[in-house]
């Protein structure tokens, strides 16, 4: 299939890598057959990909994303290649602006570097952050990678970070976008403020971003948005579902053990796949209402520059994962850039 060259979004793919022990494979060949997917989804049309990062998980979530981008750059030629999102507090700030200018050097400037505060104990704990750091860690730590990418001077004498006058080499040619995800007030203020985009979850938070454009003099209608999805895309979505629901249930209920949607024992769990619907945790569109969807979404929200959705779930096998992607491609991306060039 051609590239779907004229959209005026790019469509992505989101990995997480993570190998659940109930559907364990060896990791080698998991990643493996990840990365000739990731050249396949190219060839198919996909323009994006996106990776997170978290520690110490027992399902092997992504530690590495940096090195799994570079992987993929080595392998691509035009998808953009972006974390949403790596955990700037418990990273120093001046190797992640290193690493992030050499992939984009790699990558010909395909790269960009999202960014959130995170939020699990033990990951704060095990690296000697502080939780109640996070906001200072971020802001400093912006502070330094900007500085870095435009080859000034990094001294710093901050209330988290201290360097003495060096400077970052090599100055990518292409910098990098910096992208900031949130879902509370002050990160959302944070990423109109300092970030060149916004990192939005299931589409809930994009007018705050834009008023908090408007709210630091910046214009809305320049603001750059970029939509991870969480929606089963099919011809028959519910039989899908049927097929992969535990799946999803098994995403999203180790999200809130780990304190992603507050305090895990204030935030219940959800009993079963069903409720993870009616909950409105993921949506199960076919063909038809996924287009008629994405253009309501792009029409009422034309910043939106990235929309991209779960490859597959925890211990979904790749080749069920790639049955969707090529739907989504066949049947409802071309109808997509087709009614919104209508």
């Amino acid at each position: 299939m051609a590239p779907l060259d004229n959209s005026p979004v790019r469509f992505g793919l989101w990995y997480d890598f993570r190998n659940p022990g109930q559907w364990s494979r060896p990791f080698e060949s998991f990643y493996r057959e990840t990365l000739d997917q990731i050249v396949w989804a190219e060839e198919l049309g996909y323009r994006s990909i996106w990776l997170t990062e978290h520690h110490f998980a027992e399902d092997g979530y992504t530690p590495s994303p940096l090195v799994i981008a570079g992987a993929i750059a080595a392998r691509t030629t035009e998808m953009f290649i972006s974390t949403s999102l790596m955990l700037l507090p418990l990273h120093d700030p001046i190797r992640l602006a290193e690493d992030a200018a050499t992939l984009s050097i790699l990558s010909g400037g395909r790269f960009h570097l999202g960014l959130g505060l995170g939020y699990r104990p033990i990951e704060f704990e095990t690296f000697k952050r502080a939780l109640i750091n996070r906001p200072s860690l971020m802001e400093e730590g912006c502070e330094v990678i900007r500085r870095a990418w435009n080859g000034e001077s990094l001294k710093m004498d901050g209330k988290r970070f201290q360097y003495p006058d060096v400077t970052v080499y090599p100055i990518p040619e292409h910098k990098p976008m910096l992208l900031i995800g949130g879902m509370n007030e002050p990160s959302i203020d944070r990423a109109a403020r300092i970030g060149d985009g916004f990192l939005s979850t299931q589409n809930a938070h994009q007018q705050a971003y834009l008023d908090a454009l408007e709210r630091h003099g910046k214009d809305p209608a320049k603001g750059s948005i970029h939509a991870g999805q969480w929606a089963i895309i099919d011809e028959d979505p519910e039989a899908t579902w049927a097929r992969i629901g535990e799946h999803a249930l098994y995403q999203i209920n180790e999200y809130i053990g780990w304190g992603a949607f507050g305090p895990p024992d204030e935030v219940p769990r959800f009993p079963d796949r069903d409720s993870l619907v009616s909950g409105g945790a993921f949506t199960l569109w076919d063909g038809p209402t996924a287009v008629k969807e994405i253009v309501a979404l792009l029409r009422g929200m034309p910043q939106i520059k990235d929309i991209y959705f779960w490859a597959q779930l925890p211990g979904e096998s790749v080749e069920s994962g790639s049955k969707r992607m090529e739907f989504f491609m066949r049947e409802v991306a071309p109808k997509v850039i087709a009614e919104l060039a209508a």
